[in-house]
């Protein structure tokens, strides 16, 4: 199908969605243009250049793009390395704090083994993540995550820790990891598992290394709450992967 952009302004106090914008990338014409919208008698105008972007091996652009979300005409967003056409094109003031990445979903595909690049925090370096999950073994499948090569993660006796959470430390932060993998083990082999890496704000390290793993009912949530509330609360940035079995 190819990429797509989407731009919302939500509130986070009713936790809903004000406005939204989807731009489908794969259409040559949408790769660059602008559009108005309107939240809370507020005019925003989102623009965006794709036209020369290169693309690595994740879905989002690396390099020659932009995208600015412009609110009475001062820059509140902007993204990209093409900082100058995107103040030139809008003619707004900067904005007087940068963006900050506080949470991504990604879906990854695989029959044993799934894995992806990505960051762990805003501004952080890109780390090589790897989940794998053997489930030939069933009488006891077996968990495995590994970051940069190195496994921090192994978890045994799946069919009573099917939905459970661990802290990991990667380069000295703290990182807690979710994971629901009930559909592979209990519904079908070829569903889909949801894991999330959410790293810690440093001054709640020390907090929660002193402190138990929280108890396990409350991971009833719903990873879109978790998600969402990552989203609203300054408490650090959090990594959403769907991981869908194509056997």
């Amino acid at each position: 199908m190819g990429q797509g952009l989407s731009v919302g302004v939500d509130d986070s106090s009713a936790n809903q969605c004000l406005c939204k914008v989807d731009i489908k990338l794969w259409l040559f014409s949408k790769r660059r243009g602008s559009k108005r919208l309107e939240a809370n008698s507020c005019k925003i105008n989102v623009y965006w250049d794709l036209s020369t972007a290169k693309f690595g091996s994740g879905p989002e652009p690396a390099e020659g793009f932009y995208v600015g979300v412009v609110a009475d005409m001062q820059m509140v967003l902007l993204l990209g390395d093409m900082r100058k056409e995107a103040y030139k094109k809008t003619s707004a003031s900067p904005s007087p704090s940068d963006a900050l990445f506080v949470a991504k979903k990604e879906h990854v595909f695989g029959k044993r083994v799934f894995g992806t690049k990505a960051r762990l925090c805003n501004n952080g370096r890109i780390h090589d993540l790897m989940i794998e999950c053997d489930m030939i073994g069933f009488n006891d499948p077996c968990l495995m995550i590994r970051v940069d090569g190195k496994t921090l993660m192994q978890v045994k006796r799946l069919r009573w820790k099917f939905r459970e959470n661990c802290t990991i430390s990667v380069d000295g932060m703290a990182v807690d990891v979710y994971w629901d993998i009930h559909n592979w083990l209990f519904e079908t082999s070829v569903g889909n598992a949801v894991f999330m890496f959410k790293a810690l704000p440093a001054m709640d390290d020390k907090l929660w290394i002193s402190q138990p793993n929280p108890n396990p009912s409350t991971l009833q949530r719903s990873f879109s709450q978790l998600f969402q509330e990552s989203k609203s609360r300054n408490i650090g940035f959090s990594l959403v992967l769907y991981a869908c079995k194509n056997e």
